[in-house]
């Protein structure tokens, strides 16, 4: 798997217990995190101008430790987002870095705060996150090693992992926690 790039779905469950028992039991407990990700914008190519928005310029401070990331969505032919191109770096000075945003006309979108529990299981990582503002949601990223995968596969496995669970109704957006909290009407929910 290329470290640049991130496969991941973020759904709503209709019921959380029997993924929580199947974590606490199989998974590895990674621990719990307050991410708190302000998002930017370049006055000159607007990432909201297109629907939806692909591109996400986002600055995090999780407990205190910063990092900056960039992410290009790829929509397959039903405009469906199975991965991305991911570019992070940690950040020393956020003070200064936005400066430096101010400096080149970016502008401050919106602020995404969440509670993260976070767990491993073979080859994904699977959140369980409180946003502000909008409800729990479970997001599983791949963290597997091999080279070559078909991002839409791993995602259809991830959704067969939480029906397999019995989680019942899941529904997935292909738009991500920013889009949600700036555009609410235009989220289009996949019931799965």
């Amino acid at each position: 798997m290329p470290k640049d790039i991130e496969i991941e779905i973020q759904v709503n469950v209709e019921k959380i217990e029997p993924l929580l028992e199947f974590l606490t039991k199989s998974g590895q407990f990674v621990g719990e995190k307050h991410q708190v990700d302000e998002y930017f914008t370049p006055t000159h190519r607007d990432f909201l101008a297109v629907r939806p928005a692909v591109e996400w310029l986002r600055l995090r401070n999780s407990d205190g430790i910063f990092y900056f990331n960039y992410k290009n969505w790829h929509l397959d032919e039903q405009g469906k987002s199975h991965y991305c191109d991911e570019y992070e770096t940690k950040i020393d000075d956020t003070d200064q870095l936005k400066k430096i945003l101010q400096v080149l006309n970016f502008q401050s979108l919106v602020k995404v705060d969440k509670s993260r529990k976070i767990y491993l299981y073979q080859d994904y990582e699977v959140a369980i996150d409180k946003v502000a503002g909008l409800s729990d949601f479970v997001e599983i990223e791949y963290k597997g090693a091999s080279p070559a995968v078909d991002p839409k596969m791993i995602t259809n496995e991830m959704v067969k992992f939480l029906k397999d669970l019995g989680c019942g109704e899941i529904k997935r957006n292909y738009s991500g926690y920013p889009f949600i909290l700036l555009c609410p009407d235009e989220v289009q929910y996949e019931t799965l």
